[in-house]
């Protein structure tokens, strides 16, 4: 007989200086959290993450926002504290109805969309959407929506170690089982780059009744349209938002492959290899992500880093070619 679950956590995790929110917008109640100036020529940073995780993983940047930016980070439809997605989960739809979140929160200037693994992929959906909402693009240990047939299933079996499993029976695991702290620490370079206690905020919330069914949902989703759809018609459309896309080294999840500059239907597209970084490189890298955060941002505004307040002293680089970072 199976243990009974344990119940999930209720609040958001404390992060000094955020503002909270709930949202509605395309059937969804959104929870939003930010920080940041609250001016109207504020420049935003609309930043997704990916699953297992919630907006916790922007957690430095939220308690730490550069001057001059706001930074949003909301919980995706069905994870976190968001509500669930009133049809279910497909990738276009949650697209869909964070277009419409941005339209509820009044955002009409060109943002920084940031995503981290499933959210790379709804970020990419939307710039491909709405290209002129978008000034640049951060894809974090995101596949780009290009890959080849052949490519994706020559690496498929990286995702498919744990997608079936959780597509079959994901909700027990989810709420009666450590799966979120094991694949966590699995996917970590640097196993010292979140505590326990972190991992237990992502953890115990996936042991939430609408995350849990939300995660089997997706997963699902994936196997039967999102997969099939990569497969016999492939994305054609070229991106014209400038993208940067960033992966660990020891990323044991997504292959470089998946993420190669060369096969890339974009006007701009750049890729950073981590040496040092797993698959949850948000966690694991939170100054890097923020340096880029940075720089992009004052890309977009046409500023240089000294001449922007608060910025860093990386001079930004041409979107061009794929390069290592030092360790």
């Amino acid at each position: 007989m199976s243990p009974p679950p344990v119940e999930p956590v209720l609040q958001p995790p404390l992060i000094g200086g955020v503002r909270r929110s709930f949202v509605t917008a395309g059937g969804v109640r959104f929870h939003v959290t930010e920080s940041g100036s609250r001016d109207d020529d504020a420049f935003v940073v609309f930043a997704l993450h990916g699953w297992l995780q919630h907006h916790f993983v922007y957690r430095e940047l939220l308690r730490n926002p550069p001057a001059g930016m706001r930074i949003i980070a909301p919980d995706l439809p069905g994870y976190g504290w968001s509500g669930a997605p009133p049809q279910g989960w497909r990738d276009e739809r949650a697209a869909d109805e964070l277009l419409m979140l941005m339209d509820a929160l009044g955002l009409t200037a060109p943002v920084l969309l940031v995503g981290h693994d499933w959210g790379g992929n709804i970020a990419y959906r939307m710039a491909l959407r709405q290209p002129r909402r978008f000034g640049a693009l951060l894809a974090l240990a995101s596949p780009h929506p290009w890959v080849a047939p052949a490519t994706v299933l020559a690496h498929l079996w990286r995702q498919l170690r744990h997608q079936l499993l959780i597509a079959a029976a994901g909700e027990q695991l989810l709420r009666q089982t450590d799966m979120v702290g094991y694949l966590v620490a699995a996917s970590l370079t640097n196993r010292q780059a979140l505590t326990r206690e972190q991992v237990a905020w992502y953890a115990e919330r996936c042991r939430d009744r609408v995350c849990a069914r939300t995660t089997v949902s997706t997963y699902r989703n994936f196997l039967v349209h999102e997969l099939p759809t990569m497969l016999i018609a492939p994305e054609r459309r070229t991106l014209k938002v400038p993208t940067l896309a960033l992966l660990g080294l020891d990323d044991g999840v997504v292959h470089r492959s998946w993420v190669a500059a060369e096969t890339a239907r974009a006007d701009e597209y750049r890729l950073e290899l981590v040496p040092g970084a797993g698959h949850f490189i948000v966690d694991e890298r939170p100054d890097l992500v923020r340096e880029l955060v940075i720089s992009l941002s004052n890309q977009v505004r046409g500023m240089s880093p000294a001449a922007a307040a608060g910025s860093s002293d990386v001079e930004p680089a041409p979107f061009t070619n794929s390069q290592p970072r030092g360790a």
